[in-house]
């Protein structure tokens, strides 16, 4: 080692400091340790699922099952939550499913329910539908439900599956204008937790179907308001948005259908 530097010292015509350089370069190239490659430039992992929820101030399980595409009955039974489906802020929520017990038979419904028919019963594939093209006559869905047009507007985007980044549609309106209950039920979510959303409404009309009124400029019912069909619940706006529209959904256990198919047909 000794001698190598001394010919590198022998050469008159570099600089001192480069041949210290090479010395150096000449040190590190005869010892045995191996270059490793810093930690941060080797592979991370890949991302995991989420597999629980933390609940957050003005939550309900309905909102945390319509964040999730999940069931709330399903999410309900998998987290042994009991109705009306009372949570906390704080409470870890299980979103995995697989494990969840079968539900429990009912001999005896009530007569005042809107349980839909089983010829009404569709597979889930069928609500991954693709939007139809333009001019394209949209196929009526069964429903034991009559529908109505939340808002009277032009459509701006259509249903694009329920896997897509549009599970409703999209209809524009001036701002300020009433937004209109699309059917009797229940108003199970009325805030602006949801990314995305905005000023959020969500009704639930039986035991399979819910409804959602997003983008609103102003809401007019709370939670757990009984409403009925054609009543004004918020004014469109712009929340969460650019864009004064409603985006509308609709909902049948837990799966986005399009909306097109029970809403009835414009004069």
């Amino acid at each position: 080692m000794s001698n190598q530097v001394r010919v590198l010292m022998g050469i008159k015509r570099l600089p001192v400091g480069v041949v210290k350089i090479l010395a150096t370069l000449i040190l590190v190239s005869c010892s045995g340790t191996h270059y490793r490659a810093p930690v941060a430039n080797l592979a991370q992992p890949p991302s995991q699922k989420i597999t629980t929820h933390t609940v957050a101030k003005g939550e309900t399980l309905y909102s945390i099952a319509w964040r999730y595409d999940l069931e709330v009955r399903a999410l309900a039974r998998a987290n042994r939550i009991p109705e009306p489906y009372t949570i906390h802020p704080g409470q870890q929520i299980s979103l995995d499913l697989s494990k969840t017990p079968a539900p429990v038979a009912v001999a005896r419904v009530r007569k005042d329910a809107k349980t839909p028919p089983a010829s009404a019963v569709s597979s889930r594939s069928n609500s991954q539908a693709s939007a139809p093209k333009a001019g394209a006559k949209i196929p009526a869905a069964s429903s034991p439900l009559k529908w109505r047009w939340p808002v009277n507007g032009t459509i701006l985007a259509h249903f694009s599956g329920a896997r897509a980044l549009n599970k409703g549609i999209d209809i524009g309106a001036e701002k300020g204008e009433p937004v209109f209950a699309a059917e009797d039920g229940t108003v199970v979510y009325a805030g602006n937790g949801l990314r995305g959303y905005g000023n959020l409404l969500i009704i639930k009309h039986n035991e399979n179907y819910l409804s959602a009124y997003a983008h609103n400029n102003k809401l007019l019912v709370a939670e757990g308001d009984v409403v009925s069909a054609g009543k004004q619940i918020a004014e469109v706006g712009s929340s969460g948005t650019n864009t004064n529209k409603l985006h509308f959904e609709i909902r049948r256990d837990g799966i986005p259908v399009d909306p097109l198919r029970y809403l009835p047909p414009r004069r």
